[in-house]
């Protein structure tokens, strides 16, 4: 996989450039790309969440296309429409936003449920399909959706649902000191997105999604996997525990972040490191919890420190 670790080096040292203090950030971003799965960042403004999406478009060389997305946004503002061309005499199509390959959708819970049923649709099924004819959307896609944890007034509350389509579920959160001081000098002496280049292409990132599938799960990291989904669905403060599609997710990651960092075998700790953001997203908690104020985040903690993990020579 060292391929594939070397791609994944050349991306983040790139986007390093314009993101700092992110790493752990980018390196998911990087785990989704690899396994064709979508991201939803839960943040205030701000935090770099454009910035983080630009750079990514910019590194691998692929189309950037941005949605802001509001009440009065329709379906067809994101799939594209049939229009009368006056010259021809006849029908085309015109593509919406969602034909590019990383997609920037900034406060997707401001869309009408509708508008967000056609997104999710498309971020599915890899395709859209308009007055009866489908059209694939270009590879790779990714689509980056952004909500804000703050002003609720106004908004679509994803349903569990939907929100279970997103493979990973992160925050960027603040700089410390040192990083806000290094962003102050970055963008003081000008705009280092301006200036950022291609590192790779998306052909080598397809090719690098390949090698991922070939990435080991010993027998034992996947009973591993399975315990930690099947504890989800037996703990007392979860009424609603992980699906299969959720625990498939978790082990793709898995595979993903291995090759990211140069193994052929997954290990139980990408599990660990991965659960915080695959899996709470896909929780529904008790009644109980939510009157205790409890998150889904403390008790996949809780989980992840009670679910016994087997040893390294087993994982290999």
């Amino acid at each position: 996989m060292e391929s594939v670790s070397l791609l994944a080096a050349r991306v983040r040292e790139n986007v390093e450039r314009v993101i700092v203090g992110a790493g752990e950030a980018i390196e998911l971003a990087l785990v989704a790309l690899l396994t064709e799965g979508h991201i939803l960042i839960e943040d205030v403004p701000g935090t770099g969440k454009t910035m983080l999406a630009k750079a990514l478009a910019r590194s691998i060389g692929c189309a950037f296309r941005r949605i802001q997305c509001t009440p009065d946004l329709l379906p067809s503002d994101i799939t594209g429409l049939y229009y009368f061309n006056q010259r021809a005499q006849e029908f085309d199509f015109r593509a919406g936003p969602i034909f590019a390959q990383i997609i920037l959708a900034d406060e997707i819970n401001r869309a009408t449920p509708r508008t967000q049923a056609a997104l999710l649709e498309a971020m599915q099924e890899q395709q859209v399909t308009v007055e009866g004819t489908t059209y694939p959307l270009p590879r790779p896609f990714l689509v980056l959706a952004t909500q804000n944890p703050v002003e609720l007034q106004g908004t679509f509350p994803l349903p569990e649902a939907q929100l279970d389509r997103f493979l990973l579920r992160l925050t960027l959160g603040y700089p410390d000191a040192d990083g806000e001081r290094e962003i102050l000098r970055r963008f003081g002496a000008g705009d280092p997105l301006a200036a950022l280049a291609a590192v790779a292409s998306a052909e080598d990132l397809l090719e690098a999604r390949d090698r991922v599938r070939d990435v080991l799960v010993a027998p034992a990291v996947e009973g591993y996997i399975i315990d930690l989904a099947r504890e989800t669905r037996r703990h007392a403060e979860i009424e609603l525990g992980l699906s299969p599609r959720g625990t498939l997710a978790l082990q793709r990651t898995c595979q993903a972040l291995a090759a990211v960092r140069g193994r052929t075998f997954v290990l139980p700790d990408d599990a660990k490191a991965l659960a915080p953001a695959v899996i709470p997203h896909r929780l529904i908690l008790s009644t109980h919890a939510r009157l205790r104020e409890r998150s889904a985040a403390e008790i996949i903690a809780e989980i992840l420190r009670t679910v016994p993990a087997p040893v390294e020579q087993e994982a290999r």
